[in-house]
């Protein structure tokens, strides 16, 4: 199990390109069940997350390809045939997100047989509202064995309302009714960029979806869907991870291949902290705006409610807790999308950051000096949050359960290190 040695102190310094977004990249991938043509999909980050849905599909009989290119992987689907309908219990629990093949199987082929995904370390996230709304258009749906079975001849368009916004719910609904008959409408939508960016690819295919950036979804069905092209949207999450990184660092670094509107609720709340942020000219030909970070070495504390976008990520949360140490005074974090998701809370405390947990909300007293020590990841962002502590802390820093970051963040340690962070990977090997 890889860890992450870290030797903090030194302010980032230089330019990092910012990665395509693998929570855009995963529903695109799995929006190519739809078609038995060629879908490609490019800017697909290099991660691990990633892999496991190409494994799905593997398992599923569909063929894929990926070609290195120089930002990100180019990615070819052609699911001319379904194999097997089974997305099994040992790829869908490394990743909550193989759930997203559920609608486009049934909505193509008729059939879906797919796990139940389960919990996992930053609380229980059930997948009833899919099944409520595959339901609603139409599907039979039973439970076996942990597994979600579910037939349909044909899908019928419905009005259905998300009793809680639900992103992957929203993706897994819309994907279905693109083949639906008639016309489906989704209220209380998840409007996330990455819900964006799917209704893009999925109107590249022919079909026909409007309101995306809403939270009223029309989409009206179409018989067949067809090839498209498509790249990738940058990813938020990454872009202030790195925000982060130059912030607590008193550092200076060029974010290049962002889309700062993405990152509005991100980039306010750091404002308030006292980061500084530009966003410098481009060139004409150059496809994606570049951020310019940096701290001018006093940091004020700043509270911050998490929601669901435009509001502030819960992705960012742990991140931005991290900061928060660093900055004087008192800053209260609401966290309102997930139980459970301050574990990183405790390992923070082992470095020497003053936080108190109160249920859903963390109160961190900063500034308070961080020092190296042994840390363990519980979860994606929260492995982020410590690396993030290990830049800034005092001595040497060993992260464990590395493979956490490696679900979500391109080659972590070696953006960092060209921009002048003391990290290396350290690979333990058993006996």
């Amino acid at each position: 199990m890889d860890t992450f040695l870290i030797e903090g102190g030194v302010p980032l310094e230089g330019r990092v390109a910012i990665s395509g977004a693998k929570n855009a990249a995963l529903p695109a991938m799995a929006a190519a069940l739809l078609t038995e043509d060629r879908v490609v999909l490019r800017n697909v980050p290099r991660v691990r997350d990633i892999g496991t849905l190409r494994s799905v599909l593997d398992e599923l009989g569909v063929d894929s390809a990926v070609v290195h290119e120089e930002h990100g992987n180019r990615v070819e689907i052609e699911a001319r045939q379904l194999l097997n309908p089974t997305a099994p219990y040992e790829l869908v629990k490394q990743m909550r997100a193989s759930v997203l093949v559920l609608g486009p199987l049934l909505a193509r082929f008729g059939h879906a047989r797919v796990s139940l995904p389960g919990g996992c370390a930053i609380g229980a996230r059930p997948i009833n509202l899919h099944l409520q709304g595959l339901e609603r258009l139409g599907a039979t749906i039973s439970m076996d064995h942990g597994y979600v079975d579910a037939h349909a001849s044909r899908l019928r368009g419905i009005s259905f309302r998300f009793d809680t916004i639900s992103v992957t719910g929203t993706e897994n609904l819309m994907m279905a009714a693109t083949l639906a008959e008639g016309e489906t409408v989704l209220e209380n939508a998840a409007s996330e960029p990455e819900v964006q960016d799917l209704a893009a690819v999925l109107n590249k295919m022919g079909a026909s979806i409007e309101g995306a950036g809403t939270s009223t979804l029309r989409i009206r069905g179409v018989s067949r869907l067809s090839a498209a092209d498509h790249i990738i949207i940058p990813d938020r999450i990454e872009a202030g991870t790195f925000l982060v990184a130059a912030a607590i660092t008193g550092g200076h670094l060029v974010l290049e291949r962002v889309e700062p509107a993405h990152l509005k609720a991100v980039l306010a709340k750091l404002s308030e902290l006292g980061v500084q942020v530009s966003a410098p000219a481009l060139a004409d030909k150059q496809p994606m705006a570049r951020l310019e970070v940096c701290s001018p070495g006093k940091l004020r504390a700043a509270d911050v409610v998490t929601g669901e976008f435009p509001g502030f990520p819960t992705d960012m949360q742990a991140q931005y807790m991290t900061l928060t140490t660093q900055a004087e005074g008192r800053s209260t974090i609401m966290e309102t999308i997930f139980e459970n998701r301050f574990l990183h809370a405790l390992e923070l405390a082992r470095m020497g950051a003053d936080i108190r947990l109160d249920g859903r909300r963390a109160i961190v007293r900063g500034r308070t000096p961080l020092s190296g020590a042994q840390v363990q990841a519980s979860d994606l962002r929260a492995s982020a949050s410590l690396v993030l502590a290990g830049l800034a802390a005092t001595g040497e820093t060993v992260v464990n359960r590395v493979y956490h970051i490696d679900r979500g963040y391109e080659r972590i340690e070696e953006k960092l290190v060209r921009v002048g962070a003391r990290i290396r990977r350290i690979t333990k090997t058993s006996d």
